[in-house]
C-alpha cells in the first residue's frame, strides 16, 4: 500500500530481492519463531548468502554502501515481516557508523571492524545498564588501563544481539573523576571471556537476541580503544542522533504491516449486510492510521535524506524518534480493535504488531527525553 514517490529502479530491485527471501524462509516462521523468543539463525545465513549482510557497509570495504534513505526503505521491507529479526540483523551494520563517521578511530580498526562484517560476523554494542538507561551518564562498567591492555568489569543489560555477536563496542569508565567526560568505547571480541548471563523474555521483538552481558576482569589491546579515551559519550551521542530517526523506519515497516491487514480485514469482514470499511466509524479509523504512517515513514526519509547530505539534524532526530514511535503504537493499537475480539487472538498477525510496536517509545532514549531535547533545542535557537 506504501506508495514510494522516491524509489528508483536500483532501490526497487534491492528490495524485490529482499522481499523474496523474507517472504520465502521467514514469513511462514515469525508465528513458531515468535512464541519460543528465538533468532532464525537459517535466515541470516540465507540473507548472508545473498549478500545483503554487507548492505549499509562502505564500497571501499567490499560492501554495497547504500545511502540512507535505501537503508530505510530496506528496514521498513525487513519490518513489515519481523522488526525483531529485522533490528538484530540489521543492528550490525547500523553499529558500523561508530567506525566509519568517527575520524579518531584508527582506520587500522575500522578496517578490521568492516572486515568481520563484510565476512558475516555479528556485533552488537553494550551500552545499558541496570541502573544506565536513557541516562547513559550513570554507567558503572570500567576499563582500567595496565601495561598495553584494559581490563574490563561490569555488567551490561537488555543488548541486542549479545548472545549471538562475534564481538561488541563496549562503553566503559575509564575516568571516574569525569562524569560523561570520563567514559571510553571499546572494541571486544567475544572470546576474550564475555560472559551472556540472562536471555531476556521480552514482550515484542521476540525474534531478536536480548541478553545480559558480563565483563569480569576481561582482557583486551590497548588498540581497540575507539578513537581518544574520555570521548566515549560524544561519540555516543553523536552516532545516536544519526541512528535514532533512521531506526524508526523499523517503527513504519511495523505500522504498515498493521494498516495493511487490517485493511484487507475491513474489507472482508461484513456486518449489518456491508464489509465493515463501510461503515464510517472504522473507516475513518483506518484513513487516520494511514494518515499516521505516511506522515511517520515521510519524517523518517527526510531524517534520512538530511543526514545524506550532510545536514544538521536540529530537533529532527528527536521529533523524528517521537513521532514515528507513536504513530507506529497508535496504528497497530487501532488495528487491533479494527478486528475486535479476533484482533486480541494470537491467531492473528496485529497482536503480534502491537507488542512489538511499544519498545521503540522506550530505546534509544525515551519519548519523555525526547521531548526534553526538542524543548532544550528550541529555547536555544534564534
Amino acid at each position: 500500500m506504501a506508495n514510494y514517490l522516491l524509489i528508483n529502479d536500483e532501490q526497487a530491485d534491492l528490495l524485490n530481492s529482499i522481499k523474496e527471501i523474507l517472504h520465502k524462509e521467514l514469513a511462514p516462521y515469525v508465528k513458531e519463531y515468535d512464541q519460543k523468543g528465538e533468532f532464525p539463525m537459517h535466515v541470516l545465513k540465507k540473507l548472508n548468502e545473498a549478500g545483503f549482510h554487507s548492505l549499509n557497509l562502505p564500497t571501499r570495504y567490499g560492501g554495497l554502501g547504500i545511502d540512507k534513505v535505501t537503508e530505510c526503505l530496506v528496514m521498513e521491507e525487513f519490518a513489515k515481516v519481523d522488526a525483531g529479526f529485522a533490528f538484530s540483523y540489521l543492528t550490525s551494520g547500523i553499529l558500523f557508523g561508530f567506525y566509519e563517521y568517527n575520524p579518531d578511530v584508527s582506520e587500522e580498526l575500522r578496517a578490521y571492524a568492516a572486515d568481520r562484517l563484510i565476512n558475516g560476523d555479528i556485533t552488537a554494542f553494550a551500552l545499558t545498564e541496570s541502573d544506565a538507561g536513557s541516562d547513559a551518564a550513570a554507567i558503572k562498567t570500567t576499563a582500567k588501563k595496565v601495561g598495553d591492555e584494559y581490563i574490563l568489569n561490569g555488567t551490561k543489560c537488555f543488548i541486542t544481539n549479545g548472545g549471538i555477536a562475534d564481538f561488541y563496542t563496549v562503553a566503559a569508565v575509564t575516568d571516574k573523576t569525569k562524569g560523561t567526560n570520563g567514559i571510553s568505547l571499546f572494541l571486544v571480541e567475544k572470546d576474550r571471556g564475555v560472559q551472556c548471563g540472562k536471555e531476556e523474555e521480552k514482550m515484542g521483538l521476540r525474534l531478536s537476541n536480548t541478553v545480559e552481558l558480563i565483563f569480569d576482569d576481561v582482557k583486551i589491546p590497548a588498540a581497540n580503544l575507539l578513537g581518544r579515551e574520555n570521548y566515549g559519550f560524544k561519540y555516543v551521542m553523536h552516532e545516536m542522533n544519526l541512528a535514532r530517526p533512521v531506526n524508526m523506519a523499523f517503527a513504519v515497516g511495523i505500522a504498515q504491516a498493521a494498516l495493511d491487514y487490517a485493511v484487507k480485514y475491513a474489507k472482508e469482514r461484513v456486518t449489518f449486510d456491508k464489509p465493515i470499511i463501510q461503515h464510517q466509524g472504522v473507516g475513518f479509523m483506518l484513513a487516520d492510521m494511514e494518515m499516521l504512517t505516511q506522515a511517520a515513514r515521510s519524517m523518517v526519509l527526510y531524517a534520512a535524506m538530511a543526514i545524506d547530505k550532510g545536514l544538521p539534524l536540529g530537533t529532527l532526530s528527536s521529533t523524528t524518534k517521537t513521532f514515528a514511535s507513536e504513530a507506529c503504537m497508535k496504528v497497530t493499537t487501532d488495528a487491533v480493535q479494527v478486528l475486535g475480539g479476533y484482533g486480541y487472538m494470537k491467531d492473528y498477525p496485529v497482536e503480534k504488531l502491537m507488542r512489538d510496536a511499544k519498545i521503540f517509545s522506550i530505546f534509544e532514549g525515551t519519548n519523555q527525553i525526547q521531548r526534553m531535547v526538542t524543548s532544550n533545542i528550541l529555547a536555544r535557537s534564534k
